[in-house]
């Protein structure tokens, strides 16, 4: 068996082909989606990541401002930015890059962002209207990777779904989703007795975990999806995720790479939801 790769360039391309002319329907009415990106101090891989959400918005046909600020920024100066973008009306999301630096209160910040225009979804009201069932925003990792599995075709019904991590970011929303889909979910963690009799019998499998190449052809089940979110630096620069692929993809039924799976559908996803905040608006 060779598994079908998951192409997260494509399915993006696809996707954010729609959100251009959806975006191009709205400034005709005066309401172009607007995305305010916050980064604090000089991480690398931030830049990066701050940058290509930049180029996304401003390629989809959006409004997009980038704040940057020095990592030694006093907490108050980055919470009087966020109140104004709260009350800007060209702008219908605001994501504060993470990490901060280490005398940031994270959830304050959060907190300070108003939920209506919390595009990453991980303000407590949207965290808790995805617990029920009714999200205004999905965390645009899991959110993509729902797409994923829907644009493959890829009945939950029933199956069983293990999800290795238990992030605020990826893991626990991650687990909502696939059981709001009806798939039974297993969550696994660093304290997980046995982690590869969980994975074994997974037809689902989410690798969220942070750790290169942990997951091995003899913890995947023969048929099994495959979606790897890790992405991590290897020795010699290049980058590899969580699951060791060449192996892996010699069993599993479908799979996503890294890069070029699960990393272009982040973005794409933050790009769903600040156009789905600026269409609530204009309605």
């Amino acid at each position: 068996m060779t598994a079908r790769i998951l192409d997260g360039n494509a399915l993006a391309q696809t996707l954010r082909a729609d959100f251009k002319k959806r975006a191009e329907a709205l400034a005709t009415r005066g309401n172009r989606p607007g995305l305010a990106v916050i980064l604090v101090g000089e991480d690398a891989a931030s830049q990066v990541y701050v940058r290509n959400k930049v180029n996304a918005c401003v390629q989809a046909g959006f409004h997009s401002e980038k704040l940057t600020y020095a990592p030694d920024v006093e907490a108050r100066v980055v919470l009087a930015k966020i109140a104004e973008l709260n009350a800007d009306p060209r702008i219908h999301g605001i994501l504060v890059q993470l990490p901060l630096p280490k005398h940031f209160d994270v959830d304050a910040v959060l907190k300070a962002i108003s939920p209506e225009k919390d595009v990453d979804g991980f303000h407590a009201e949207n965290v808790g209207a995805l617990m029920q069932g009714h999200p205004r925003f999905i965390p645009c990792t899991p959110y993509g990777i729902m797409q994923f599995l829907a644009d493959a075709g890829i009945d939950l019904k029933g199956k069983e779904a293990v999800v290795l991590g238990r992030s605020n970011i990826v893991g626990k929303p991650m687990a909502m989703l696939l059981m709001q889909a009806s798939a039974t979910v297993t969550v696994c963690h660093s304290q997980t007795r046995d982690l590869a009799f969980h994975t074994r019998r997974a037809d689902v499998l989410v690798a969220a975990l942070g750790k290169a190449r942990f997951v091995t052809a003899d913890m995947v089940k023969p048929g099994a999806v495959v979606i790897d979110v890790g992405i991590n630096r290897l020795p010699d620069g290049k980058l590899c995720g969580d699951v060791d692929f060449g192996p892996v993809s010699a069993i599993a039924s479908a799979i996503t790479p890294v890069p070029g799976g699960v990393g272009p559908m982040t973005i794409t996803m933050l790009l769903a939801n600040t156009l789905e905040a600026a269409e609530r608006e204009a309605r």
